[in-house]
C-alpha cells in the first residue's frame, strides 16, 4: 500500500473513533457505524491501530457485539433511545417555529428509535459471556 493511501486510512480512521466517542453522547450521531468504518480504515492501514481500537475496554465491546450479531445491550438502548426523545422533543418545542420542521423532527425519531428496536438486544450471561466479552454468571452474582 502507498505511504499517502495509509496516512489517509489512518486519518479516516481517527475521524471516525473520535465522532463515534462523541455519537455515545449525542443522540443522532451513530457511534456502531462510526466504529466499524474505524475499524476497517485501520485493518487495512495500521496493525497497531486495529488492535489498540478491537481491544479497547469502552470501544471494542460494539465492533464485536455487532459483528457477531448480538446486538446492543439493553441499558445502552433505553439510554439511546431516552436521548434522542429528550434532545428532539426540546429541539422541536425550543428551538424550531415550523410545524413541518418538528414533523420531520418526529419522523427522524421514529426513524431511529425503530431501527434501535430492531436491533438484537445483548443479553449479559448469553454468548457475550462465552466470547470473553462479559463476565461469567458466577462472577456476576458474586
Amino acid at each position: 500500500m502507498r505511504a499517502w493511501a495509509r496516512w489517509m486510512l489512518l486519518a479516516a480512521g481517527t475521524a471516525a473513533v473520535a465522532l463515534g466517542v462523541v455519537g455515545i453522547v449525542v443522540p443522532l450521531l451513530p457511534t456502531t457505524p462510526l466504529l466499524l468504518l474505524a475499524a476497517f480504515c485501520y485493518a487495512r492501514s495500521s496493525e497497531r491501530f486495529y488492535n489498540w481500537l478491537m481491544d479497547s475496554p469502552c470501544l471494542g465491546g460494539y465492533i464485536r457485539n455487532y459483528r457477531a450479531g448480538r446486538g446492543i445491550p439493553l441499558l445502552q438502548k433505553a439510554l439511546t433511545i431516552a436521548a434522542l426523545w429528550i434532545t428532539i422533543t426540546a429541539t422541536a418545542w425550543l428551538a424550531v417555529s415550523a410545524l413541518w420542521l418538528r414533523l420531520a423532527l418526529l419522523a427522524v425519531a421514529v426513524g431511529v428509535t425503530a431501527h434501535l428496536l430492531w436491533i438484537p438486544t445483548c443479553r449479559p450471561g448469553g454468548e457475550a459471556a462465552e466470547n470473553g466479552d462479559s463476565p461469567p454468571a458466577e462472577e456476576q452474582e458474586a
